[in-house]
C-alpha cells in the first residue's frame, strides 16, 4: 500500500475518447489521482 508522500507506480488505462494514457507519460506535469467506490457500494 502506498503511504503519503511515496511516488505512484506507473500504469496504464484508456480514456474516456479510446486512448491509452501512461502515467509516466504525464511526467513533469500536474496530475490528480482520483479514486472512488463502485455505484451503489459503500465506501
Amino acid at each position: 500500500m502506498l503511504k503519503v508522500g511515496d511516488k505512484a507506480p506507473d500504469f496504464r488505462l484508456q480514456a474516456a475518447d479510446g486512448q491509452e494514457l501512461a502515467l509516466s507519460g504525464l511526467r513533469g506535469k500536474p496530475v490528480v489521482l482520483y479514486f472512488f467506490p463502485k455505484a451503489l457500494t459503500s465506501g
